[in-house]
């Protein structure tokens, strides 16, 4: 491993869109200094979103240019503050947001987009209420708050977004349609609570998600998926039904022209379809909101680390990665073998 002078620290790379593992490489970068209203990390370990696997590959629009640290989510403790800052953050544990270099030994962040946590807190666990759990709380809580007895779809339940959405549907008294990959991922939703378990893997999901349904139609759908699974919930949501996209995970999967199909695959949006028949279309991208509306992001952030300390939000970690692991941390991630949440140690 590299020796690291005082003022640069170790930090995994992005260098071409190849995908990993030769897409990434271990080097020494400045130690970054904070801003205003920035806190500079001392970093125990990063969490990975499937946000950085696109980027990997090339498909993630608003990633930087290379070479990039990536990573939106860091654990560790406050050891600097930039002007303007919450001094009291000082010499706290806290799990952060970063909007990118969080693949560093040292990360800045906005000190909104930081939550003290305490000192025992898994890292794995810490991790998984950044992201995935803000994103969570945004969606279920804050765009779209379910009521109880609401039939609620969630795609791709067993990520990490995908298992938070499920335990906060649960919570507020929903029935649960939870679709995933795999009899490993579905044991795992099972065991959760959800009421129908859907394995995407033995047939087509439309039919079985109407058979299930019966007279019924969904409320709402969670959807990560995107693709031509939007259509088949658009076919699914009753009057006043609700479908909120949070990712596009099918583009990484079409390769040449992947764009244009995923494109064609959604098809076209009639507004006035929507307001006749009392349907919406909502659309979640927290590095977006974080940009514009980061008061709205610390608070889902506040909001996700205090569920999970009532029992609400228990995330489940696949695994810890030691620091050279990154490479194969982003190949398990992207192969799609995986259930909740991957994480990193330095």
């Amino acid at each position: 491993m590299i020796t690291e002078p005082m003022n640069t620290m170790n930090a995994w790379a992005l260098v071409s869109h190849d995908g990993p593992p030769n897409c990434f490489e271990y080097l020494q970068r400045p130690v970054p200094e904070p801003g205003p209203a920035q806190v500079r990390i001392a970093v125990e370990g990063f969490g990975l979103n499937y946000a950085d696997v696109m980027a990997a590959r090339g498909l993630y629009r608003e990633a930087p240019p290379l070479p990039a640290v990536i990573g939106y989510e860091v654990v560790g403790r406050v050891e600097a503050c930039g002007a303007g800052a919450a001094p009291g953050l000082l010499g706290r544990r806290v799990v952060a947001m970063t909007r990118f270099g969080g693949y560093a030994e040292k990360a800045v962040a906005d000190h909104r987009a930081c939550a003290v946590i305490p000192e025992d807190l898994p890292l794995g666990v810490a991790a998984a209420l950044a992201t995935q759990g803000a994103t969570a709380w945004y969606a279920a809580r804050v765009l779209c708050p379910l009521s109880p007895g609401e039939r609620v779809l969630v795609h791709s339940a067993a990520g990490g977004v995908g298992q938070l959405l499920v335990q906060l549907a649960l919570d507020a008294g929903c029935t649960v349609y939870a679709v995933a990959a795999g009899a490993d991922k579905v044991a795992h939703l099972e065991r959760m609570g959800a009421h129908h378990v859907i394995d995407r893997l033995t047939g087509d999901l439309g039919p079985e998600l109407r058979r299930r349904l019966g007279a019924e139609r969904l409320d709402v759908s969670f959807n990560a998926v995107a693709g031509r699974t939007y259509r088949t919930d658009m076919q699914m949501l009753g009057t006043g039904g609700r479908l909120v996209l949070f990712g596009g995970a099918e583009r990484g999967t079409l390769g040449s022209f992947g764009t244009l199909r995923f494109v064609w695959r959604m098809g076209l949006l009639m507004p006035i379809f929507l307001m006749m028949r009392s349907r919406s279309v909502l659309g979640v991208n927290m590095l977006r909101l974080g940009d514009h509306k980061p008061g709205v992001v610390a608070a889902c952030l506040a909001q996700a680390v205090a569920a999970h300390a009532r029992g609400v939000l228990a995330p489940h970690v696949h695994k810890e990665y030691a620091s050279a692991e990154l490479p194969q941390a982003h190949l398990d991630l992207g192969g799609g073998g995986t259930i909740g949440k991957l994480v990193v140690r330095w």
